[in-house]
């Protein structure tokens, strides 16, 4: 027999599919544990080598839980909606839909591209997925639920007395019988106080327009990241540099009206369920400094020769009489209507610069320093004093409340702002209120120093000063005690196709939900995908996109007369939407009628195991715990928190290949030979490259057609090297590694043996190719401790103390480390194991049957191969796991080291229970001894059990 993988590999994959060996019951007397990786979205460039590496790392957790007797949850589906499809389409001139089929399933695309198929490309490498729990995102019966979810939403409103999310009617029974006035509620900041007469007394759409303000989902005029060139709007995490992330088009600010969501509600549970999850302590940092929790006072400063006030937020109030200039938001609404008449020019032109800016940047970029003076004067609650308006980019419209009352002794950024504008126009003398030298720095510290030049405030310290402020602010009606959170309300409109439709349509502007038993609301087809030449989203193309409120159904838009067919939402849900919620589908894939059973949900309840991208640290993580919640409060989730433990894998990079072109020339030189010589680096594809860095020149030339000609440079060995670097694994730099190819040459079990031997799972470490032979050969000679060419070779012999020790260290080791994760060091010792038998000349099945399973979640085939070979009949996917037994470690012998005057001779193996006298006669009638003492009588003879034995004069 042979070791051959792809024959066994192909007929054990094919085994697990016809009996469904990985499926999970929703009802089963073993402990449940639900694995869960974060699902891909489904590109045309499909899988690399980096891309399995958490899958494979969850894998072989599923598995062990699986043998050690759990009803494991491990499923798989894709995040087939986005961006990314719809601009491949517009590229291509294919539909999303097409596209992302054909890029999941596999087949070949309208550009003649034969695509591999992310399922054929998982499935090849072994995974244990669930797969008739399979979902797709972008499929009507799942986003079904999306927009059940959405509809939820919009009839909810977060009472803040009670900590939780309501159902919007009895917002308006407490309407109805007292107002708003004793409500407190999350809502919109410009909330009109009302009686319950006023509220009946209003129209049915004035009433609308009250919740709207109140809504977990609503419509709202909100600054966005606007991309001409994509015609959508971006989240701050897809654009880098003030471009967008995709394509490299610009970025500006904008006003829209959007869907956003209430996100804001929840930031307390947000911050406080952190706590109750077994997170990295990275992780649950970059969540709390996303939601930003902030404790100080909301002021109102008046503005002088107008009605209106600034309201800003601070968590410095101590420091109100130090107040030296405000700075706005250059978005800021009160911009437009402040400015004098002699700045306007000024200050509209830095406003159209910093709209090209996004937020990000803004507020990673701490060394420029750029502003603009309105004109426009503040007054000082208590003083009076008039205070200059400014505006610059470091203050963002979205937090807080877009405005800064700048202290420029206390804060290193007012402070540099100040002395940048020094002694222009709008600039005063920064004010002193500390009792410390401001000379060089702002003082910044919340200890040490007492108030001076503040009022009443003299003397006191950053706390008592504080409370002090805000009792007075309280007093004039110019501000109060405030908790802030940098977390703003997500939006959650984009301007594009290829993500799910609103269940709305639109009444007199007003939006209105659709029935949840008229869902889903399918998308519609349309021939461009591109906006419309009016700037509307995509869907404005649709032809039949308008809703008839009798018939109940989706018609044609001509017919739109807005009495009984209104016009739907044109825009269309964001790509995190369908991923706020997969893993509650998970628990329930096929339920036609509700997006999970009460049942399913009780059984599974969370997550114990999630493993993921750091990429996805907050957002995607945000949203989750967000959605999560509110269904938690409207009793469809069962817990609070979705995910119990959480690991971040690291990034498996790539190995770049690079020739060296002569600046000038279609010359390219060997890197060995470059000595001084101006030469420009060139990636190489990494596959025209062997493991001693030399470049197939023939398959270069080949490659491209301004290569075929080119000349080369070789060294005096008549080679060409090429120089290497570690990057990102990426198409662009051509150093991409398909799992297909390892999988052809090697074997799945090969690749993830390697994947897991790289490295600890939380690190980067980089690809290389030629580390993979070592993996096949140990897999190769593990195979010889259960056949030869001539077939089976194990027998029923007893185990030696040797076999059963190096089995049993085996046992312990894989356990702690997959329970720890691990798993590099766990293949370390598979390898060590394996050498210490094939030296033992081990074939008894006392130990080879075990070593089979402990073998089996990292190497799931050939465990299969195997365990069939010894004669069994079922799959070896739930055999219990082999028990850990201490007996066989416990040393019986000792190797002791014998020593002359302090100079070891030679060693004797010698039982550990001897005593020293035992010892001593052993040695002494050992003739090595004898040897040594040439009939000499030692002086001494030092003996300690288990450890020494020296003979001394």
């Amino acid at each position: 027999m042979k070791y051959n993988p792809n024959e066994i590999e192909s007929k054990w994959q094919k085994y697990w599919a016809d009996n469904k060996t990985f499926a999970a019951e929703n009802n089963s007397d073993k402990p449940k544990y639900y694995v869960l990786d974060m699902f891909p979205y489904p590109s045309g460039a499909g899988l690399h080598v980096g891309h399995p590496l958490g899958y494979i790392a969850s894998d072989v957790y599923s598995r062990f839980k699986r043998h050690q007797g759990f009803n494991v949850l491990h499923p798989m589906g894709y995040d087939s909606f986005g961006l990314p499809a719809e601009q491949y389409a517009i590229q291509t001139g294919q539909r999303p839909e097409d596209t992302t089929r054909v890029n999941i399933d596999g087949g070949v695309d309208k550009e003649g591209n034969k695509i591999a198929g992310y399922r054929k490309q998982l499935d090849k490498i072994g995974f244990s997925f669930d797969w008739d729990r399979e979902v797709r995102t972008s499929n009507p019966d799942y986003y079904k639920y999306t927009q059940w979810i959405f509809i939820q939403l919009f009839n909810s409103w977060y009472c803040k007395k009670q900590g939780k999310a309501f159902d919007i009617s009895e917002l308006v029974v407490v309407f109805e019988e007292q107002g708003n006035a004793v409500i407190e509620a999350v809502c919109d900041d410009n909330v009109s106080i009302f009686t319950a007469a006023e509220w009946k007394s209003y129209s049915k759409e004035e009433q609308e327009k009250i919740l709207l303000q109140y809504r977990l989902t609503y419509l709202a005029e909100t600054e966005v990241n606007w991309c001409p060139g994509l015609g959508t709007v971006l989240a701050n995490d897809e654009i880098v540099n003030g471009v967008s992330e995709r394509g490299g088009y610009p970025v500006i600010r904008k006003k829209m009206t959007q869907w956003s969501m209430r996100i804001s509600a929840y930031a307390e549970r947000l911050l406080d369920g952190l706590n109750d999850v077994d997170w990295s302590e990275s992780i649950k940092e970059s969540q709390r400094n996303w939601i930003g929790k902030s404790v100080g006072a909301s002021v109102e400063f008046r503005l002088k020769n107008s009605e209106s006030s600034i309201s800003v937020f601070t968590t410095r109030p101590d420091t109100i009489f130090g107040v030296t200039f405000m700075t706005l938001a250059p978005e800021h609404e009160l911009v437009a209507q402040i400015t004098t008449p002699e700045q306007k020019a000024e200050v509209e032109a830095y406003i159209e610069k910093t709209a090209k800016r996004s937020e990000r940047e803004r507020m990673a970029d701490v060394k420029t320093i750029s502003g603009v003076f309105t004109g426009a004067y503040a007054e000082h609650p208590f003083t009076k004093e008039a205070i200059p308006v400014w505006i610059g980019d470091y203050v963002l419209a979205g937090y807080g409340t877009g405005a800064v009352m700048a202290v420029p002794c206390g804060d290193e950024r007012d402070y540099a702002f100040a002395n940048f504008f020094k002694g222009q126009k709008g600039m005063p003398a920064i004010k002193n209120i500390f009792d410390k030298d401001i000379s060089e720095a702002a003082f910044g510290a919340k200890e040490g120093f007492q108030l001076v030049d503040s009022d009443f405030l003299n003397g006191l310290d950053y706390k008592k000063g504080t409370q002090k402020v805000i009792e007075e602010l309280e007093k004039i009606n110019q501000g109060k005690g405030k908790t802030n959170y940098r977390l703003r309300d997500a939006v959650f409109s984009r301007q594009r196709y290829w993500g799910e439709p609103f269940p709305v349509y639109y009444v007199n502007g007003l939006p209105q939900m659709i029935d949840e038993q008229h869902l889903p609301i399918i998308l519609p087809e349309v021939e461009k995908y591109l906006p419309t030449e009016d700037g509307l989203p995509p869907l404005g193309n649709a032809a039949v996109w308008a809703w008839d409120s009798l018939q109940n159904a989706v018609v044609s838009t001509q017919l739109i007369d807005n009495v009984k067919i209104f016009p739907l939402e044109l825009n269309t849900m964001p790509g995190w939407a369908g991923s706020s919620w997969y893993w509650m589908r998970y628990m329930d894939a096929k339920n036609d009628s509700e997006f999970a059973s009460k049942e399913a949900l009780k059984y599974w309840e969370s997550v114990d195991l999630y493993i993921g991208g750091s990429e996805h640290a907050t957002g995607h993580l945000l949203y989750s715990r967000f959605w999560n919640k509110f269904l938690k409060d409207k009793g469809f989730a069962p817990t609070e928190e979705p995910f119990k433990k959480l690991i971040n894998q690291g990034m498996i990079l790539g190995t770049s290949a690079f020739v060296y072109r002569i600046e000038g020339t279609n010359s390219f030189i060997s890197k060995n030979k470059i000595n001084g010589e101006s030469v420009q680096p060139i990636h190489s594809d990494v596959h025209f490259v062997n493991a001693s860095d030399e470049l197939d020149i023939e398959k270069f030339k080949a490659w491209r057609e301004d290569y075929k000609d080119a000349e080369f440079i070789l060294d005096d060995n008549g080679k060409y090297i090429v120089g290497r670097e570690v990057e990102k694994m990426s198409k662009s730099k051509y150093n991409v590694v398909t799992p297909d190819d390892i999988c052809a040459e090697y074997g799945a079990d090969t690749l993830r043996l390697y994947e897991m031997f790289l490295g600890p799972l939380e690190q980067a470490k980089p690809w290389n190719t030629a580390g993979i032979s070592g993996v096949f050969g140990f897999l190769k000679k593990l195979c010889r401790l259960y056949f030869d060419e001539n077939g089976l070779i194990v027998n029923n012999d007893e185990p030696t103390k040797d076999n059963l020790k190096s089995l049993h260290k085996t046992i312990k080791k894989v356990a702690e480390d997959i329970e720890g994760f691990s798993f590099n060091t766990s293949v370390s010792q598979f390898m060590i194991c394996v050498n210490e038998l094939s030296t033992q000349n081990c074939h008894s099945r006392a130990i080879l049957e075990p070593l089979a399973i402990v073998i089996s979640p990292y190497a799931p085939h050939i465990a299969e191969e195997l365990w069939s070979l010894l004669g069994h009949d079922d799959s070896i996917a739930r055999v219990p796991f082999p028990v850990f037994d201490e007996k066989h470690l416990v040393e019986s012998e000792k190797e002791y080291p014998v020593s002359f005057n302090g100079k070891m001779r030679f060693t004797i193996k010698l039982p550990l229970d001897l005593t020293a006298a035992q010892i001593e006669e052993i040695v002494m009638k050992d003739e090595r001894t004898q040897k040594q003492l040439d009939g000499k009588t030692p002086n001494k003879v030092i003996i300690v059990p288990g450890k020494i034995i020296n003979l001394v004069g």
